[in-house]
């Protein structure tokens, strides 16, 4: 090697190491995105979904049935809190059955189809006898219990329909019998038609059609055929179709969609447009609860079927929503619930359930915003009415049931510590160390597979 001119060798450039890589920053919206996946995909998330969504309803509804009902109670001489008494009362006797029904094995609530529904069939005949049933705006499904209580059989008949359908479809599946269309329709869909003739001997037309989306939701998570599920749905419609054209009061009920101002003749609209004029006043936030000006005698059913534009001229957009949201919430858990099982009657009573009170949300909240038809359906666990409000809070307690029966969601509810102390094995205290007050912790890092925490 040359050497320079000083007689050193040259000097070499001393080799430049790559610089260290500093820390990646990590998206913060992806970051959230994976965060919000993770927690949604825990094995708990139907469960708390359920329970929680379920409870927010049933208290917000508590608590509009008071604001929306009291100028309705003192109109006809009442005390202003009657209303919601009677809805309170539904609601803790409710609270109960949910609990109950949350308890209960699958094996129990299966051997509860048939009686369910004879008790149900039993009660909808009842109606029809003269002293005994009672008509209310028109509809003879009602039950004198004595005094100021009634009750509609109709609604138990939509419980009955699911346990009943889900224990009959789960059977036939079992003996792989549902590949045969014979087996499928019978005899689901006589039963099935047989409500509804009980139902509409008393002109109930809202009833039927929840009723006839629950067989529908149940034939559809049974696999039927197309042509087979759309003549059903053909023959139902027809039928549909001729009980409007031959009833004047369902003809103008047709006329009020989308309707803006009253009108004169039969389909004067005035309960779809002033349900129109709540929801519009109340802007984003609302008026304030209990500032309502539609409950003041403008608005007819303000605390049972147009509670949700009490609601909306109260709360505002922002109101409705929430209750949007919770709603749509409940409908997850319960599409999950029905999807992650692999007991078949799990499935069809957790999709009917899901069914019943989606499709009669929908119905009612349409009608409010004047997009369907006034059905007089009530929206579920929200409005006035303990007939309605025990059924779907049995239902609420099915559905938690089957959320806490998943093998995942039992695998980590079995994981979690006593709430208080240490705990204790054959009558010892096992010493652990210091007492942790962190009831959440995983007992074992091997179950974090799992996803729950």
């Amino acid at each position: 090697m040359p050497g320079s001119r000083t007689g050193r060798p040259p000097v070499q450039g001393a080799v430049r190491r790559p610089a260290a890589a500093g820390p990646v920053r990590e998206n913060p919206l992806r970051r959230f995105y994976l965060n919000a996946k993770r927690a949604w995909d825990r094995p708990l998330t139907a469960y708390y979904l359920i329970m929680g969504g379920s409870l927010l309803i049933t208290v917000l509804g508590l608590v509009m049935v008071y604001s929306a009902s009291q100028i309705t109670a003192l109109q006809m001489s009442l005390p202003g809190s009657y209303f919601f008494r009677k809805q309170l009362l539904a609601a803790v006797i409710g609270g109960v059955l949910l609990l109950i029904a949350s308890l209960m094995p699958v094996k129990l609530h299966r051997a509860l189809a048939y009686p369910m529904l004879a008790g149900a069939v039993f009660l909808m005949a009842l109606v029809q006898v003269p002293g005994i049933g009672m008509s209310v705006n028109g509809n003879q499904n009602w039950i004198s219990l004595g005094g100021s209580f009634q009750i509609q059989p109709s609604e138990f008949g939509k419980l009955a329909l699911v346990l009943w359908g889900a224990d009959l479809l789960a059977r036939k599946q079992d003996k792989k019998l549902l590949n045969q269309w014979k087996h499928m329709l019978v005899p689901l869909v006589p039963v099935a038609f047989m409500l509804l003739g009980l139902i509409m001997l008393g002109g109930d037309m809202g009833t039927a059609i929840i009723l006839t989306a629950i067989l529908f939701g149940l034939l559809w998570l049974a696999g039927a055929p197309t042509r087979l599920f759309v003549g059903v749905l053909s023959i139902a419609a027809a039928i549909g179709v001729i009980l409007i054209k031959t009833s004047p009061n369902r003809m103008a009920r047709l006329a009020c969609i989308g309707a803006t101002e009253p009108k004169a003749g039969v389909a004067d609209c005035w309960q779809a447009v002033h349900g129109i004029y709540a929801l519009a006043s109340g802007g984003i936030f609302g008026s304030g609860l209990g500032a309502s000006v539609e409950k003041w005698g403008q608005l007819p059913e303000a605390h049972t079927d147009f509670i949700f534009a009490v609601t909306g001229e109260e709360l505002g957009l922002a109101g409705t929503l929430s209750v949007l949201a919770l709603f749509a919430a409940l409908g997850y858990a319960g599409i999950r619930v029905a999807g992650r099982t692999e007991d078949p009657f799990v499935r069809y009573a957790a999709g009917g359930v899901t069914t019943w009170i989606t499709a009669q949300a929908v119905i009612n909240i349409g009608a409010v915003l004047g997009l369907l038809p006034i059905a007089g359906v009530p929206l579920p666990l929200f409005s006035y009415g303990g007939s309605a409000l025990l059924p779907t809070m049995f239902a609420i307690g099915l559905m938690i049931a089957f959320a806490r029966d998943e093998p995942a969601a039992r695998a980590a509810l079995s994981m979690r510590q006593p709430r208080f102390g240490r705990k204790r094995a054959g009558g010892a205290v096992r010493d652990r160390g210091p007492r942790r007050w962190n009831t959440m912790r995983r007992r074992a890092s091997a179950a974090r597979s799992s996803g729950e925490r």
